[in-house]
């Protein structure tokens, strides 16, 4: 809902000063490069864990960005008041995607570390040889080559149409990005869907779930609007959006948090629920290794940590309109969403208990720092909001 009034005055464009950050964006590159150095001396010392460190770091932080470009399309395609104001921030991460597809690169290398279907031979497995079909390197190249493709070019679209707007505010380009978006959206799907099923799924050939796709999107949705919480917040404490991003503006991405939290939840519960219904062997291994020794403990840790804690806090009103408490709880997701990952991913090495190591760590820093050193060279390009969108008067003026 949105109150009019006329006596809202349209605000000019509001810049990132790159000169008062200099100093982040070279810690940031700073530490960015060495940790990707350690990572090469990582890849060389211990391949195998490695391997599984760095597909880990890269499917975080690729699904909190691609969560960000699911928000963008969802803009546009219901033609959203209350997220013009936040919506060049979701540009600007979703922009990452490109970088993210040069940090896929050592997937590619270490493949036969990773994907054990690339190491059997045809006829040794009746199972694999019933999927050869999909599951054969060249057709996962290709699919790996067209979602980056897609994400890139659908993103850098958005984002160009919604930069033009800036400079004439010409509202045909409200159409065109909603033209995209629409053509978008189902394209989306399918990128995530099968991009989850080829480098998560895939860890495990054996086994299957038509529920995956969706799993993944709820955890990836949940966490990039939390992530957007927190980067606005920055800014905010930084000195910009003051008068642009309201306490009304928190409250609804509080809202959208909590309905995030109840559809993982949902998703998650169902696909365990089923799998354990039916109890066949070929679905149930998946569960059964995540319920042994200590990986028992992290999962039940998940399920408390990322439904029922953020359930409880975000279900009431004040947390949502408190945007220090709100960044609390959206920083908890966003780890949450880190031990999600790493849940689904780690097992596959370290079956039999949690064993962490110091290149889970270093992987993350590397990518995570690598990527904030670009999104501030990004971030000063343009306006932090949308300062022309035909939409931008009702934004400013949303109320719950």
């Amino acid at each position: 809902m949105s109150e009019r009034s006329d006596f809202v005055p349209v605000p000019e464009g509001e810049y990132f000063e790159t000169n008062r950050f200099a100093g982040l964006s070279l810690l940031l590159a700073v530490v960015g490069l060495f940790s990707l150095a350690l990572c090469a001396v990582g890849a060389s010392v211990n391949r195998h864990q490695f391997s599984f460190s760095w597909l880990f770091a890269f499917a975080f932080f690729f699904t909190l960005l691609a969560g960000c470009f699911f928000w963008i399309i969802v803009h546009h395609v219901t033609d959203a008041e209350w997220s013009v104001v936040v919506r060049r921030q979701l540009e600007n991460l979703a922009m990452l995607i490109p970088v993210m597809a040069v940090f896929f690169i050592p997937v590619l290398i270490f493949r036969h570390h990773l994907y054990e279907w690339m190491n059997v031979a045809p006829g040794h497995d009746p199972i694999l040889d019933s999927k050869r079909a999909y599951l054969n390197w060249h057709f996962f190249l290709v699919r790996a080559i067209f979602y980056f493709a897609f994400f890139t070019g659908a993103a850098f679209l958005l984002r160009r149409f919604s930069v033009r707007q800036d400079r004439d505010g010409n509202p045909a380009y409200t159409l065109k990005m909603r033209r995209v978006a629409f053509t978008a959206l189902p394209l989306f799907a399918l990128s995530l869907t099968f991009g989850a099923y080829d480098w998560l799924l895939g860890l495990d050939y054996h086994w299957f779930s038509t529920m995956w796709g969706v799993y993944i999107f709820a955890g990836a949705a949940g966490s990039s609007m939390s992530l957007l919480v927190l980067v606005i917040t920055a800014l905010r404490n930084a000195g910009y959006l003051k008068d642009i991003v309201t306490m009304e503006h928190y409250h609804i991405m509080g809202k959208w948090m909590l309905s995030f939290v109840v559809f993982w939840a949902y998703i998650g519960f169902s696909q365990y629920m089923l799998i354990w219904y039916a109890n066949m062997p070929e679905e149930t291994e998946y569960f059964i290794r995540r319920n042994t020794e200590s990986w028992n403990s992290l999962s039940l840790f998940l399920v408390i940590g990322r439904f029922f804690v953020p359930f409880i806090l975000l279900l009431v009103r004040s947390p949502k309109r408190k945007a220090r408490q709100l960044c609390l709880i959206a920083g908890w997701l966003v780890f949450m969403q880190a031990v999600d990952i790493y849940i689904v991913i780690l097992p596959a090495l370290h079956g039999v208990g949690l064993h962490l190591s110091i290149w889970d760590f270093v992987s993350l820093i590397a990518i995570g720092a690598t990527l904030g050193f670009f999104y501030l060279r990004i971030l000063a390009k343009t306006s932090l909001f949308p300062n022309r969108d035909p939409r931008l008067l009702e934004s400013l003026r949303t109320t719950n």
